[in-house]
């Protein structure tokens, strides 16, 4: 049997973020959004996304990649909400059966706002 590896990021809330007022923690996601969007861009970003309902809370999202993950490592030390503290990353990565996930290119969130807009 033949396999595809894809190389996963979960993003995790460290158990000591960094206190910041609510505008700067939206400006912060913003931010975060952006960087991941551009990602999308770059290509080397597949799919991502928050987790909700999660049995453990540190859990923050999802990321799926194209890149290997040292390439994965040093495109999220860039993400905004990482240099901030507000996030840390564990790079590994996945290997399902080949053609058993397909990602298709879509339109991703730049900011808040969009995300919210639905459309």
């Amino acid at each position: 049997m033949r396999f595809d590896q894809h190389t996963v990021v979960l993003l995790v809330r460290p158990p000591d973020p960094p206190e910041l007022p609510l505008d700067a923690v939206d400006r912060l996601q913003n931010a975060h959004l952006a960087h991941q969007a551009g990602l999308v861009e770059q290509g080397a970003l597949l799919a991502a996304g928050p987790f909700l309902g999660a049995d453990d809370d540190r859990l923050r999202g999802f990321a799926v990649l194209s890149v290997d993950p040292e390439m994965a490592r040093e495109l999220y030390a860039n993400d905004p909400a990482v240099r901030a503290g507000r996030l840390v990353v564990q790079v590994m990565s996945w290997m399902v059966p080949e053609g058993n996930v397909r990602f298709e290119q879509v339109p991703v969130p730049r900011s808040m706002l969009e995300a919210a807009s639905g459309d």
